[in-house]
């Protein structure tokens, strides 16, 4: 997926100005984006500040470093119950 020029603060900002009355057009005319990306922009970042998105990124920082442990204890599961099958 390509990354975006923007960063997330910078998105917010630009969302935040379609909250303050500008016109989409002139918002995506002026920042160089498409509709359609102010749109997705909008639907995944829609009424979040920045104190919000920095919990969201460490929430989902968090929630990648548990399914990480949960992988790595069903492999061990896994390979505890081969051992055992083979023993018996």
């Amino acid at each position: 997926m390509k990354k975006s020029n923007f960063t997330e603060s910078q998105i917010i900002k630009i969302l935040s100005l379609q909250e303050a009355g500008r016109s989409i057009s002139d918002i995506c005319r002026e920042h160089g984006i498409s509709q359609a990306t102010f749109y997705n922009w909008k639907s995944k970042y829609s009424g979040m500040d920045l104190s919000q998105l920095k919990q969201l990124k460490e929430l989902e920082k968090e929630l990648s470093q548990y399914k990480k442990i949960v992988a790595e204890q069903t492999l061990q599961i896994t390979v505890l119950k081969d051992v055992i099958e083979k023993k018996l």
